[in-house]
């Protein structure tokens, strides 16, 4: 399980958008948001490198 940092997410939508950039990457990734703590939780075979990339893609500040 990796723990992301995210800042920026502040609503469901955001919450969807991170989860399918996400699961664009690896469709049998287990997400989970927490916009309250602005984490992001995955369980994911791609690296954390992809995950971080694919978050900021989404116009997310990653930490």
């Amino acid at each position: 399980m990796q723990v992301f940092n995210v800042s920026g997410m502040t609503c469901s939508h955001c919450e969807r958008a991170v989860t399918q950039a996400i699961q664009a990457l690896d469709p049998q990734a287990q997400v989970q948001v927490d916009l309250a703590a602005g984490t992001v939780q995955v369980q994911s075979s791609a690296s954390e490198q992809a995950i971080r990339e694919a978050i900021s893609e989404e116009g997310y500040q990653v930490s």
